[in-house]
């Protein structure tokens, strides 16, 4: 009997000791699940046995694969997590000329700075939050959440992109807090907190009324649509891609040490942070699935047309690893050949169904904003590095000069930390999701609006 006892306890004592091993990751696949799921029989998956890999681009961009909300169950919790406003939310329209109209907007409003002052805006702006990083603590290591450190950059980029002026310190304040609360639900480690979203709301509302930016806005929306499009599309989406995208990198160059010292040493060729850059974006995607509705047949190779009103899931970290030789290895070099460079590298999206407006500046202000921190530090990281990225990236960050050597102590100190942290913010994350969910779906953002009552019932809503 004691024999038992103690084999009981020890079962019990080595399961509780595999839990970090197994549960983040399982709580991510059980996510992903969700997606495929949401929508019920319809739903098709991509890559998959309806769409193979040969055909993810020619089923993606095909004309039929335009529908964007009207018609998935998913769209109800994405309405969800991107309210307020997600009915004027660009990737979120319909295709038509409300579309095109929001679409040349944000085009036009982009095209404003040229290369040369895009690089000079996200330098300065990485600038300003490392020197407030700096302030009061020079010359010692910084134990900093990437995500954190890099939203408030491209909170004063977007804002000085549609304004054409500097942000003034508290509503940098309003676009990070906005952003952060929508990323976090997105990723299910906090509920919705709409008061801080309402806020930027009020502000973007006066700030239209009193001093509008110089590019006009979308003619086809309302003053207070108007301040929800700007809300959604800049300092939601962009904002959070952009801060995502950075944390990716540096948390890369701080877990592949011989690259970042690589870049450090001055002596790669000139589009060596290009091709990291490149890597990065093929190992973690800032999109998981992304889901398109057919609204006319789509046809396939060897088999019969997708037909119309059906849920098109791509999922492009596996679509990207199906083209990739050795996918786990961390490779820059592997952009330099025809035979290893990835052919189903798609990091913003497909040319042919709404592709990421950034696409043509992203990868130079990335650059730009890691040339900056890698000049004053030394990046170091032990954190187990998903694409999700719920920690938020825990790294240390040591000044170039200082006297300590590398810390070792606190990396192994981080790596344990974030092992056993995973646990309880991975059952959160099953809780919180699955109340959302079933939040999302109560609520029916999506449904309601286009069943004819034309705005999104519940976002007025805190949790």
């Amino acid at each position: 009997m004691r024999g038992a006892r103690w084999m009981a306890a020890a079962g019990a004592a080595a399961g509780v000791a595999s839990l970090p091993r197994w549960l983040p990751r399982g709580v991510i696949a059980l996510r992903e699940g969700i997606f495929e799921r949401v929508n019920g029989e319809e739903a098709l998956s991509a890559p998959g046995p309806e769409v193979p890999p040969a055909q993810f681009r020619e089923v993606y961009g095909h004309p039929a694969a335009n529908g964007r909300s009207r018609g998935a169950a998913l769209s109800d919790l994405f309405w969800y997590w991107l309210s307020p406003g997600p009915e004027v939310h660009q990737e979120h329209l319909e295709p038509g000329p409300r579309y095109d109209d929001v679409a040349r907007a944000t085009r036009r409003i982009l095209a404003g700075p040229s290369r040369a002052e895009w690089a000079e805006l996200v330098g300065r702006a990485t600038r300003n939050v490392l020197d407030e990083l700096e302030a009061g603590s020079a010359g010692r290591t910084h134990r900093v959440r990437l995500r954190d450190l890099m939203m408030p950059v491209w909170a004063e980029a977007y804002y000085e992109v549609v304004f054409r002026e500097p942000c003034p310190r508290p509503v940098r304040d309003l676009i990070v807090g906005n952003a952060d609360d929508v990323v976090s639900a997105l990723k299910c480690t906090s509920l919705r907190h709409m008061d801080r979203r309402h806020r930027l709301t009020r502000y973007l509302r006066e700030r239209l009324a009193a001093a509008p930016p110089p590019v006009p806005l979308p003619a086809a929306l309302t003053p207070h649509e108007q301040a929800y499009y700007l809300q959604g599309t800049f300092f939601n989406t962009a904002v959070v891609q952009m801060s995502e995208a950075m944390a990716h990198l540096l948390l890369a160059l701080a877990t592949h040490q011989p690259v970042q010292r690589r870049l450090r040493a001055g002596r790669q060729p000139a589009d060596y942070l290009d091709r990291v850059i490149d890597e990065t974006l093929q190992h973690f995607p800032l999109f998981g699935v992304a889901h398109r509705i057919t609204t006319g047949a789509v046809p396939r190779r060897g088999g019969p047309p997708i037909p119309a009103g059906s849920v098109l899931l791509f999922h492009y970290p596996e679509y990207q690893r199906s083209g990739t030789v050795a996918p786990e290895r961390f490779d820059p070099d592997r952009w330099l050949r025809p035979d290893t460079r990835p052919g189903t590298a798609i990091p913003f999206g497909v040319p042919a169904n709404r592709p990421c407006p950034a696409r043509g500046f992203a990868v130079l202000t990335m650059r730009v904003a890691a040339e900056e921190v890698l000049r004053r530090y030394r990046l170091d990281s032990t954190v187990d590095h998903t694409r999700s990225l719920p920690s938020r990236g825990p790294c240390l960050l040591t000044p170039h000069g200082s006297p300590a050597p590398r810390p070792r102590v606190r990396l192994a100190a981080m790596r344990t930390r974030d092992r056993w942290a995973a646990i309880p913010r991975s059952l959160t994350q099953l809780v919180l999701g699955s109340y959302m969910v079933w939040d999302a779906k109560r609520q029916g953002l999506c449904r309601n609006h286009f069943a004819g009552e034309g705005t999104c019932a519940g976002e007025g809503k805190g949790e």
